[in-house]
């Protein structure tokens, strides 16, 4: 029976467990206070672990202040077992592959976490960057702006979780949870204010629409529904900039494509079984999606005319674990597709025989895979599992972990990353969102000078190493 998985838009090698996970979906879409709970229930080690908040009381010790607090005999010897709990450790005690304890710039840091963002309002489910801002989307229904990762401005939607935000111009464009896509756009006057200019579709296109008794597609027995507009959570949003073209995925099975210079919704394709979780473009006119049924499908954009229309090209995965996150490298050669079973699939183009190979499996995670992004040979996949692996593709097609990311307290949601090198040395600037309600900064480098975690709390211990296959 295949997973019904809706998702928003250790040791390294890990084998399949063969225990019974709770459906991604109910544990997604429940209570977020019990999200931590239902995640630890469902992995034994994980489970055994705790979120001490000790740090948080432990005593600064002064001669002036005799408190019975102080007077405790766990404050009066260092070689105590608490003193000594791994759980008192913060970011600034880890040494970041950085051997020289003296040096705090961070702009010197190759490999580290440069920063956390932290605004409480809400589990973060979206992000973009754009230049020198970053845009993220929670479930409190606000997109915040940061600027040099300080908090810069925001703006807010009436209703609907912010799953998925993608930048064209000067046009933000947001996916909520509501099945609306929004359009937002800054003041030439007031770079700082931000309003709302439009959502997808037009008002007066879903009218004329809708009068159409053709342009009907039945959702469920006895409800038909306009099919240029989503009816239930836009999952995913990606940009074809070539074309001008907007893809959307939803909750409602379809895939629908928008022309960007005058909002209209050129085409809506049944595209799945199940919900679509995951959409993302490629070169060529190539367009990828994921979904809770299982299954990866290429659609190709075909002219006809004056019109445009994208046909199934092939199917790259059918499994009994939902897809729940798909990217591509910049030459679109390598697709990489993130199941609910914590594991990472990658095809490789053959340019002679104009085919997709899969190449192999990437094994790092013990929970579901919810983003993936790649960036020049790299390629970060956040999980369930509250990590971030960086893999490396080498020349010979082999993938190998450079890194594991952690700190975070709750599910990473989604990745976002821009380009930052420095002294020829090609690095990069990676965000990180979660259901912990924060956003962390890192930096990683292509040229790693040991493999080690890169760590920014405490963790069980895990050797990152290369994959299997």
């Amino acid at each position: 029976m295949k997973k019904n998985t809706r998702v928003g838009s250790g040791a390294m090698i890990v084998e399949r467990s063969t225990y019974q996970r709770q459906k991604l979906g109910a544990i997604l879409n429940s209570d977020p206070t019990t999200l931590y709970t239902q995640i630890h229930h469902d992995n034994d080690e994980l489970s055994n672990q705790r979120h001490s908040n000790a740090y948080a009381v432990t005593p600064t010790r002064s001669n002036n202040n005799i408190s019975p607090l102080l007077m405790s005999p766990w404050n009066q010897d260092t070689s105590s077992p608490y003193n000594k709990s791994p759980w008192l450790l913060t970011s600034s005690t880890v040494n970041f592959f950085n051997n020289d304890e003296n040096n705090h710039n961070n702009d010197e840091l190759e490999n580290g976490l440069i920063q956390s963002l932290v605004r409480e309002e809400g589990h973060i489910y979206s992000l973009a960057v754009s230049g020198e801002l970053l845009y993220t989307g929670s479930d409190s229904n606000n997109i915040r702006v940061w600027k040099h990762m300080k908090d810069y401005t925001g703006f807010k939607s009436r209703s609907g979780l912010v799953k998925t935000i993608v930048v064209s111009g000067e046009k933000i464009f947001t996916g909520h949870q509501d099945g609306k896509i929004r359009v937002w756009k800054g003041s030439h006057k007031n770079p700082s204010s931000y309003k709302r200019v439009g959502s997808l579709p037009k008002f007066k296109d879903y009218v004329k629409s809708s009068m159409n008794p053709k342009n009907y597609v039945e959702i469920r027995p006895h409800r038909n529904a306009v099919k240029v507009k989503h009816f239930d959570a836009v999952s995913s949003l990606s940009l074809d900039e070539e074309e001008g073209l907007l893809y959307s995925g939803s909750w409602d099975k379809t895939l629908k494509v928008w022309r960007v210079s005058d909002s209209k919704c050129v085409e809506s394709i049944q595209a799945h079984d199940d919900a679509v979780n995951a959409v993302v473009s490629a070169l060529g006119g190539h367009v990828l999606t994921g979904s809770a049924d299982g299954t990866v499908k290429m659609w190709k954009r075909e002219s006809k005319g004056k019109k445009t229309k994208h046909v199934l090209d092939r199917i790259l995965l059918k499994q009994e674990n939902a897809v729940t996150s798909l990217a591509v490298n910049h030459l679109s050669t390598v697709v990489y597709c993130g199941s609910s079973d914590g594991l990472v699939n990658y095809w490789e183009r053959d340019e002679k025989n104009n085919a997709l190979n899969h190449c192999g499996v990437l094994k790092g995670h013990k929970l579901a895979v919810l983003c993936l992004a790649a960036a020049g040979s790299l390629v970060f996949s956040g999980s369930a599992d509250k990590k971030i692996c960086v893999w490396k593709r080498e020349e010979s097609g082999a993938h190998l972990c450079l890194s594991v990311l952690t700190g975070h307290m709750g599910p990473v949601k989604c990745i976002a990353v821009e380009e930052e090198p420095h002294n020829g040395v090609q690095r990069w600037k990676v965000y990180t969102g979660s259901l912990d309600k924060s956003v962390k900064v890192w930096r990683v480098s292509e040229h790693v000078p040991d493999l080690k975690i890169i760590d920014s709390s405490p963790t069980y211990d895990s050797s990152p190493r290369r994959s299997n296959y």
